[in-house]
């Protein structure tokens, strides 16, 4: 019945619709920050080759959301993915101080792309449930995110299993994709 309801509300109230794509290095938490928004729960899952897409309902918003495999030998193919999108999702291990580097050079890299030239920045720092995590103002620094100044960006501390923080960031999101394209950057 609520599926009925659900399809009924969307003929009357057309949903608008984004994409995200949402980037990191393996073991970040990227699959399973896209299964706890699309199902609501933590799902088993293994190394993503290639990408994984579904699509997440959020106050009337579709987002068509596309999680990349973060594999060295994967990240080259990140560009590909990168038209029509309004949103990155880069998922950050917080314990992970030995890579935050390469991240940050990733970051960086697809941040000329020109298919992301309006393309609104979310960071989750993930696996804030564990002790040895950075603090979104560590990744803050660690990514240089103060020096992000052609896209609004914003740094969400999350854990993926547990969802905390994570519809905080759609939320971030669900207001910037769509307006103007003055950006101003924000941190939590």
């Amino acid at each position: 019945m609520g599926a009925l309801v659900s399809r009924f509300w969307f003929m009357l109230f057309p949903a608008k619709e984004y994409k995200i794509v949402v980037v990191g290095l393996d073991n970040a938490g990227k699959t399973t920050t896209l299964y706890k928004l699309h199902l609501g729960e933590v799902v088993t899952t293994n190394p993503t080759v290639g990408s994984n897409v579904e699509e997440v309902v959020y106050k009337n918003i579709r987002f068509e959301i596309w999680d990349l495999g973060g594999q060295d030998r994967l990240r080259t193919s990140w560009a590909t993915y990168f038209r029509g999108t309004h949103a990155v999702i880069v998922v950050i291990d917080s314990t992970d101080r030995a890579r935050i580097s390469i991240m940050k050079d990733e970051l960086f890299r697809l941040l000329q792309h020109g298919d992301l030239e309006h393309a609104v920045i979310l960071v989750f720092a993930n696996k804030q449930d564990l002790k040895d995590a950075m603090s979104p103002a560590e990744i803050t620094e660690a990514l240089s995110l103060h020096s992000i100044k052609n896209h609004d960006w914003h740094i969400q501390a999350c854990c993926a299993l547990t969802g905390d923080g994570l519809y905080d960031g759609l939320g971030w999101i669900a207001q910037r994709v769509g307006t103007t394209t003055s950006p101003a950057a924000t941190t939590s």
